[in-house]
């Protein structure tokens, strides 16, 4: 494609820079708006990889150090040390979704007259906060699904423009040589060239981050399901006890 458009711009006599800022300057409005609209995506493309880069980063890392301070915690029955654990934890997954099961728990009456109320209630918190946390790690996500899908797209109005531009130029000069064309063919290489190259990361971004979000999801469910058992479990001894 890069040959193509140095073809053009070598057979328009060499009046057609090759650098971008000569491609610019002898662009059409429309072509400079195509273009100036496949920045913007390609801006807001990259500032969501970015961010998205840093919350998945620092949820895997915090909750390495998380799953097993909290593990040993609640094996010896300190939830106090659990909650202590999630607040030095608060970027992981895993510690906002224990969090919110362990604060039902404590929070639900131990007494209540309906059996397994207290582990019922703290399932549906950890069912909230597991929605709420994927939720959270997928914000973003659609826009990178929806400057993949477009950009290609936004790239070929380009293309049309500039297929326009070039048979505009040829009625108004009344030649057929490719000097006449040269100046709208260029634009609408280029157009499709920054289309798909705003579009093809996006799309490599969103496969990436969406494969994250799902191993993610995967531990959330094994944390807990583990949680759950383990309120089973001490439900159980105070049984005993009582």
């Amino acid at each position: 494609m890069l040959y193509a458009i140095y073809f053009f711009l070598q057979s328009h006599g060499g009046s057609v820079s090759f650098d971008f800022v000569g491609l610019w300057h002898q662009m059409g409005f429309a072509a400079k708006a195509v273009v100036v609209v496949l920045f913007i995506m390609s801006v807001i493309s990259i500032g969501v990889m970015v961010d998205r880069w840093l919350v998945y980063s620092a949820a895997r890392r915090q909750s390495r150090e998380f799953a097993p301070a909290v593990a040993g915690a609640l094996k010896n029955g300190r939830l106090d040390e659990a909650f202590k654990i999630a607040e030095r934890n608060k970027k992981s997954h895993l510690a906002k979704v224990v969090t919110a099961g362990l604060a039902e728990f404590q929070a639900h009456d131990p007494g209540s007259d309906v059996p397994g109320e207290q582990i019922e209630a703290s399932r549906r918190a950890l069912d909230r906060a597991e929605a709420i946390e994927h939720a959270e790690l997928k914000r973003g996500l659609g826009s990178l699904a929806t400057i993949g899908a477009t950009g290609p797209f936004v790239g070929l109005f380009g293309t049309v423009l500039g297929i326009i531009h070039a048979f505009t130029s040829i009625s108004q000069t009344n030649t057929t040589g490719i000097a006449a064309v040269a100046g709208g063919i260029s634009e609408a290489l280029i157009t499709t060239a920054f289309g798909l190259f705003v579009a093809v990361p996006a799309v490599w971004a969103y496969n990436y981050f969406t494969s994250k979000v799902e191993a993610f999801d995967i531990e959330m469910d094994n944390s807990s399901s583990e949680l759950v058992d383990y309120f089973l479990k001490r439900s159980g001894r105070s049984a005993v006890r009582k």
